[in-house]
Parts: C-alpha cells; sequence; structure tokens
C-alpha cells in the first residue's frame, strides 16, 4: 500500500473526516458556552438572591445549575470520545501502510527505525485520544472570554488581557526551549534502544565471549544520556507548568483585588467581581492545558515529522498492475546493475545471464563477491539501479508483490520464522490455506515426519513463548515455506549451512523435485556436493560475473585453483 506525500499531510487526513471534526467543534461551542454557567450562577447569587433573601431564587438557580453542569459533561465527555475516534481513523488509514513499508526489503531500516516508526504513530494517536487537543478547539474563545470581562468593567478586561499575553508568551517559550530537547531526547532514546536490540539478537555470543560487561557500558552510557535528556525535558515542562499554574493562581487573586477596589468604589457590584475571577480562569484555562501537555503535543508533532519524512519519497497510489499468466519458461538478466537499499552505490555490475524452465543454477564465488546480494536482486527484495530481471520477458516491477511472491520461492541465508504456527510459517500464513499444500511442501522438504513428532504436529507455536527449532529445523521449515504451493522460481542461499547429512539429502531432492516439475532453482553454494544436482555454474567476484556456463565446463576450470586453496567456496 503506497501513499502519497500530499496524503501525509495532517491536516488533509483530518479533512477526510470532516464529520467527525465538526463533531469536535460543535461540542466545544457547546461547552465554552456552558462555562459561562458559574459566573453567571454567582452574579446572580450575589447581585439578586442575597439582597433580596430569596430562597425559592437560590433553589431555582440550583437546579438549573445541576442541570447545565451535567449537559457541559455530556459534550465534554462527547468531543473527547469524538477525539480518541479520530485517533483511530487515523491508525487505520496508515496503520497498515506503515507495516507494509517498515517490511518493505527495498527500505534499509533497522529493527530499532522500524519500531520507531509504529511508536511515533503511537504518540500522534494518543495524542488526539487525550485532553490535549481540546486546548486547540478552546483557544479561539479566549477573546470572547476577554471581551466579556471587558463588559464588566475596563479594568477587568485590562487586566485580565496582559495575564493572557504573559501565559501566551510562556507557552511560546515553552515550545521553543523544548523543541531541542525533544529531538535530542528521542534521538538518545533510538541509540538506547538499538544497542537493547543488539544485545537481545546477539545474547548468545555476547556471552560467550565475554561481552557483557563491555556492551553493558556502552548500554548503560547510551541509557545515561537518554535519561538525561529526559530529565530535562521534564524539568521545563514541569517548570513551566508549575510557573504557568502559580501565575495563574496569582492573576486570579488580582482579580479578585481588582475587582474588590472596583465594589469600593462602586465601579461594579460583588457578583460581578465573583463572575470575572471564574471567567477569567476559563480564559486562560486553554492556556494553561497546552503547556501541561506540552511535552506531549511537541513528541506527537516531532512522530508525525518523521512520518512525513518517512513516506517523503512514495509517489502517489497507483492502480494494481495488469495480472499476468504464471510464469513458466524462463528467468533473464539484463545488465543488471544493483546495490543495497537506499544506497546509490552499486555492488553489482554488468549481470547477464538466462534460464530455461527445468533449470537449475550454482552460485560460487568468494566471500564478499555478492553471491547473496545477487540472490536478493533475482527475487526483488533489493531495488535495481539500471537493467531489469525477467521472468517470461515480464519485468518483476510489472507484477505487485504478492502477485509476484506466488511465483518465488526464497530462502534467505539468515532463516527467521515468525509467530504463529508450523503450519502457517510453511503456508506463508495465507489464510484458509489448503492442509494438502502444506503437507506436500513438507514432504519436500523432508520434514513432514519431525513435524508430527512436535508437541502438537502441525499446530505445534513457533516464536516468542512457543516451541524452539533447532538451527537446521528451522532452515528445512524455511524450505518447505519456499517450496510451498510449487512456484516457478526458487532461489536459495546457502540452504545447507545448518543441515547434517540428512538434511542435505533432502535438500538435493528438494532441488531435483524442482527442476523435474519445470521450475528453474538458484542455490548460492559454499558447500561444492549441491552442485552435482545443477546444471549451471556462475562464478562471481568483485560484484560481477567471472563465469557462467554448464556445470562440469565450469569446475573443471576451477579443479587447479581448488588445489592452491583459492577455490571459490567459501562463506
Amino acid at each position: 500500500m503506497e501513499i502519497a506525500n500530499s496524503q501525509m499531510r495532517f491536516w488533509d487526513i483530518l479533512g477526510q473526516h470532516k464529520s467527525a471534526i465538526i463533531g469536535v467543534a460543535v461540542s466545544s461551542v457547546a461547552v465554552n458556552i456552558l462555562m459561562l454557567t458559574g459566573s453567571l450562577f454567582m452574579l446572580q447569587v450575589y447581585d439578586r438572591v442575597i439582597p433580596s433573601g430569596s430562597v425559592p431564587t437560590l433553589v431555582g438557580l440550583c437546579l438549573i445549575v445541576v442541570f447545565l453542569y451535567l449537559v457541559q459533561g455530556i459534550f465534554d465527555i462527547l468531543r473527547l470520545r469524538i477525539l480518541g475516534r479520530v485517533g483511530l481513523l487515523l491508525d487505520a488509514k496508515l496503520g497498515r501502510a506503515i507495516f507494509d513499508y517498515v517490511a518493505s526489503p527495498d527500505k534499509a531500516l533497522t529493527r530499532g527505525a522500524a519500531f520507531q516508526v509504529q511508536q511515533d504513530l503511537d504518540k500522534v494517536r494518543g495524542f488526539l485520544g487525550s485532553i490535549g487537543p481540546t486546548a486547540i478547539f478552546d483557544a479561539p474563545w479566549l477573546p470572547f472570554y476577554m471581551g466579556l470581562c471587558f463588559i464588566f468593567h475596563p479594568m477587568i478586561g485590562l487586566y485580565a488581557s496582559a495575564g493572557a499575553l504573559v501565559l501566551c508568551a510562556l507557552a511560546m517559550f515553552t515550545e521553543i526551549l523544548s523543541r531541542k530537547l525533544v529531538v535530542r531526547s528521542a534521538a538518545a532514546q533510538q541509540q538506547r534502544d538499538e544497542i537493547t536490540d543488539a544485545g537481545f539478537s546477539s545474547a548468545q555470543a555476547i556471552s560467550v565471549m565475554g561481552m557483557r560487561p563491555q556492551i553493558g557500558q556502552i548500554w548503560a552510557d547510551k541509557n545515561t544520556s537518554f535519561v538525561a535528556a529526559q530529565l530535562r525535558l521534564n524539568d521545563l515542562v514541569g517548570l513551566m507548568g508549575s510557573a504557568s499554574k502559580i501565575f495563574r493562581m496569582i492573576l486570579q487573586s488580582g482579580i479578585l483585588a481588582v475587582g474588590a477596589w472596583l465594589v469600593i468604589h462602586q465601579q461594579a457590584t460583588a457578583g460581578i467581581m465573583i463572575a470575572s475571577s471564574i471567567m477569567m480562569s476559563r480564559a486562560l484555562a486553554p492556556v494553561e492545558t497546552a503547556i501541561g501537555h506540552w511535552k506531549h503535543f511537541v513528541a506527537a508533532r516531532q512522530g508525525w515529522g518523521r512520518l512525513v519524512d518517512l513516506f517523503e519519497d512514495h509517489g502517489a497510489e497507483i492502480d494494481a498492475p495488469t495480472q499476468l499468466p504464471a510464469p513458466n519458461s524462463s528467468l533473464t538478466l539484463e545488465h543488471v546493475v544493483a546495490g543495497p537499499p537506499e544506497s546509490k552505490k552499486p555492488n553489482l555490475a554488468k549481470i547477464n545471464f538466462s534460464l530455461l524452465a527445468g533449470q537449475g543454477l550454482g552460485i560460487v564465488g568468494p566471500s564478499g563477491s555478492g553471491k547473496s546480494s545477487l540472490a536478493k536482486v533475482i527475487v526483488g527484495a533489493w531495488p535495481l539501479l539500471a537493467g531489469a530481471v525477467r521472468l517470461d520477458g515480464a519485468a518483476l516491477v510489472q507484477w505487485s508483490p504478492e502477485a509476484l511472491g506466488q511465483h518465488i520461492g526464497y530462502l534467505p541465508q539468515s532463516v527467521d520464522l515468525l509467530a504463529g504456527t508450523v503450519a502457517q510459517n510453511i503456508s506463508r500464513f495465507q489464510p484458509h490455506a489448503d492442509a494438502a499444500d502444506i503437507i506436500k511442501a513438507a514432504q519436500l522438504a523432508d520434514i513432514h515426519e519431525m513435524i508430527l513428532r512436535l508437541p502438537d504436529g502441525y499446530e505445534t507455536l513457533l516464536g516468542s513463548g512457543g516451541h524452539q527449532l533447532s538451527a537446521g529445523q528451522k532452515q528445512r521449515v524455511a524450505l518447505a515455506r519456499a517450496l510451498y504451493k510449487d512456484p516457478f522460481l526458487v532461489v536459495l542461499d546457502e540452504p545447507n549451512s545448518n543441515l547434517d547429512g540428512e538434511g542435505e539429502l533432502a535438500l538435493n531432492k528438494a532441488i531435483a523435485s524442482v527442476k523435474a516439475r519445470g521450475g528453474i532453482v538458484i542455490v548460492v553454494a559454499h558447500r561444492p556436493a549441491i552442485l552435482s544436482h545443477l546444471d549451471q555454474v556462475m562464478v562471481m567476484r568483485a560484484g560481477q560475473v567471472e563465469k557462467f556456463g554448464p556445470r562440469e565446463e565450469i569446475l573443471t576450470g576451477l579443479a587447479p585453483k581448488r588445489g592452491r586453496q583459492v577455490m571459490p567456496f567459501t562463506r
């Protein structure tokens, strides 16, 4: 799912949910009008009830006030609930697209950066569901309340306006000071989380090689930087929040003093004195709310900014490509130049070769020669800088990723199974997958019997909290996943790196089965034995094809080099 850059504009997305925003605005109008209840009540009590001594009037006013406060509470709850739903609508609009983006292999995101993207969306959604955004809808009412204060008396209006200007200045000061602190805190957190993730991923190697103290110290340093940045931000927001609260209390007491002075000089009534205090408090409430939630607002704004930056290179949404027939005849690479995602520097150049249905290719070469890179390019995991990869004459880009995936089986060098059952992993998590197809793939990989011996067979849960497979078992389950539903092109990157003799025998049978049914199989090899089941061999060096041809011819040419211990079958 692609998102156009224009669609990432916050207000454009909210504009697509005008009814919800209008609902919040209407609720805010009702809330702010009903906020006059307290001021008008005190005005009536001090100027009418007390002088007249009318208890029935007081009781009647109390009943009206209670009713109005209940209505105000209903509207306040309503707008908070609508804002929460707007956050959910935003998540529904962007959540899946963000997952598709971070899960795309041509985006060079670290695991920490991928988690940060999701956290950014969570921050935006969380802020929208909080009381913070209500300040945006209440702030336009500040001049209205200031105008009422002027109606009470010009001195009261001037005093309240001066106080509002000071609080607004505090809000702006908070924005200026907190902006850099939020950026530093987010950067420090990401650095710490990357160390945490690395420690988790490499826990065994770190422990075995005695690296825990060193890595622990690096983590502690990064954590100290993050905590220090977070503490400075919390101190600033807390300081400004306390300052605004204290200043507002001073203002509220001061306006009572101004009102009392006016009452003494018979320029105002006691009711106006009390009502103006309540009125000013309400007028300044949005500013105080904004300052109190400033940290969350800035974090949400920074998160949204990162989301916009993430998608800035995305083009507009395009229609799904025309559905092409399933490939069944050839694979061709034409003048391919490619490199890692987000890199303009190629590590593969001038790659040209073709394979026909029923053929198998072994790719060998020294470490760093580009074997695994080529495998990623062939399956479409890496973008091309030039040239084309074609199946039956159609470039890979002419298929959608979902459609292309049905015709490709890929076993990467590093095997990761997802949290789910064995059957789900083999079937690529397709809903309503046919059990016969799952079992067939397992049998092709020769792991059917092994799966049956697991605690719950094909329904055995894998991943966090599930059954732990050995490296060889994971590789064979991943091989079954690559063979699921007989894809035309099967690419295996060092598929026997964790296999024992029985596993290698099963792998050889799987390779033979792909060729026998008219598929194309490509194997990145570091053990020569596996090449005996392949027709063609390619030798790579420094990102280019050094030799390509029939297996016997290429292996015969490499034999003297193997005697001098420079054989290319290295990992």
